[in-house]
């Protein structure tokens, strides 16, 4: 199941793709990772579900990354009495702490946190961005505003305060049960909504404590502001272009993403680009020609993966929606430009022993133009180096681990194996050329690069690196 792209992709799971069946025709047609959101997931269907993957894993016997996406904090106003209202544009409508069915003057707003925390000339978003409301007085227990942009108004809509820094959790009492109902599972990742701060990220990693890796959804101006704050604690981040671009104006939303992706590689951490990718596919066998340049922007710019929501999860064309991604990740990354951009974004190195044998081995792979750059990695920080440095050459990952390799198959350019530690430095490089052989990356006759650890096992200390040549056994390190 060698990949012909080094771009992963993010397939979501849901009505068109819970059985068995699909979920693994996913897989051959080239989803790397599958995403359970559980706004919509019970329990007991994530659990199953995730056996399900575990299962296809089997059968393929290869390493498969499962992504939890929490819900997050849902700010919604009340009820109306009389169903829904018209808002005119420029009239005066206020939301209080009042349990009153609401009307078309006032609504109840069940989040007495809001209240404390925005200031007049803020603006409010209500039903996804399609009423805009400014803050013109607070007073107790009320929000007097002034309506930008009028519309229909119903019950439970959801509301966005782009300007407001709101004194809550990013983890509400449901997403804390999800989440621990998911580490139970043996999840890898698990994605954070309404992220506003680095401290929303550690909140999650005490309760993680290891056992997932941590994504950071990046959908509030809040959290773009202190991205590298943010970056610092995350594991991942993901360019959550739907929210983002109801909380911030549509045009910024693109200038965002090239500056998360940038962002991410820099930091040497994984950045999943998303959200209505291939959206026409959710009804149609083909995508339009602007989603397929959506999808090659994200890949000319080095994302590491590309992410289906509704295409895969609810469309008609599950299995045509991940292959037409596979198909373009293809094309992308064979085209010349390609090269060029990625070599034109490579950032120096960081001042560290790690980074440096990591930006050496990506130097010597491609100047001696070797088949392949291995890395032995126990936790996947040395995998995760290399694959910072987009080498020309493929990058294969072995591990002891299989948490490990699941992990890094939503790094860019990685091929993960499972396999037994070696015992030195000389069995190492053996069963690294033997690996790699057998999968397909290196051949007979052919050099290639090991980078490792030493001593064998210990994390994060990449610090080795060695030339081999693979013997016509295909076992022979020299």
């Amino acid at each position: 199941m060698r990949r012909l792209r080094r771009t992963k992709i993010v397939a979501t799971l849901g009505p068109s793709s819970s059985e068995r069946s699909v979920i693994a025709a996913l897989f051959r047609a080239g989803a790397d990772v599958f995403r359970i959101n559980m706004s919509h997931t019970s329990h007991e269907r994530m659990r199953e579900l995730v056996s399900t993957i575990r299962s296809v894993e089997e059968e393929f016997e290869r390493p498969i990354g499962i992504l939890v996406d929490l819900q997050g904090p849902k700010l919604r106003v009340g009820q109306f009495e009389s169903g829904p209202v018209l808002l005119s544009k420029g009239a005066t409508f206020t939301l209080d702490l009042d349990k009153t069915p609401g009307d078309v003057s006032r609504v109840h707003l069940p989040h007495p946190e809001i209240f404390q925390s925005i200031e007049p000339g803020h603006t409010l978003l209500l039903d996804d961005g399609k009423v805009r409301l400014t803050a013109t007085e607070i007073s107790e227990g009320k929000i007097a505003t002034h309506v930008e942009v009028g519309g229909n108004l119903s019950d439970r809509k959801g509301v966005s305060l782009p300007d407001t820094m709101i004194p809550f959790s990013a983890l509400a009492p449901k997403d804390r049960s999800d989440l621990e109902a998911a580490l139970d599972t043996g999840i890898d990742w698990v994605a954070l909504s309404f992220i506003q701060r680095p401290e929303d990220i550690a909140e999650a990693k005490k309760i993680t404590r290891g056992r997932a890796s941590v994504m950071a959804k990046i959908e509030k101006p809040q959290a773009v502001t202190r991205l590298d704050e943010i970056l610092d604690v995350a594991d991942a981040l993901m360019v959550a272009r739907g929210d983002l671009g109801v909380e911030m104006p549509l045009e910024r939303v693109p200038g965002i993403q090239k500056f998360m992706t940038r962002s991410g590689r820099r930091a040497g951490k994984p950045v999943v680009v998303a959200t209505q990718m291939l959206e026409s596919m959710i009804n149609s066998p083909v995508p339009t020609r602007a989603e397929v340049s959506d999808v090659a922007t994200a890949i000319f710019e080095g994302a590491d993966a590309v992410m289906l929501s509704a295409e895969s999860a609810a469309g008609k064309f599950p299995v045509e929606a991940v292959s037409t991604m596979n198909r373009i990740a293809e094309e992308v990354e064979n085209d010349p430009i390609h090269q060029t951009i990625i070599q034109a974004q490579r950032a120096d190195p960081e001042p560290t022993g790690a980074d440096a044998i990591a930006a050496a081995a990506r130097q010597i792979a491609e100047t001696l133009e070797l088949s392949s750059l291995i890395c032995w990695t126990s936790s996947g920080s040395t995998a995760l180096r290399v694959a910072r440095e987009r080498p020309r050459p493929p990058i294969v990952a072995i591990s002891p681990n299989v948490a490990t390799a699941r992990r890094l198959s939503l790094v860019w350019g990685v091929h993960c194996v499972v396999a037994e530690d070696a015992h030195d430095q000389d069995d190492m490089v053996e069963r690294a050329c033997r690996l790699a052989f057998k999968d397909g990356f290196a051949h007979a006759g052919r050099r290639v690069i090991v980078v490792a650890g030493v001593p064998l096992g210990t994390p994060g200390a990449t610090n080795m690196l060695r030339i081999a040549f693979v013997g016509a056994d295909a076992g022979s390190g020299l």
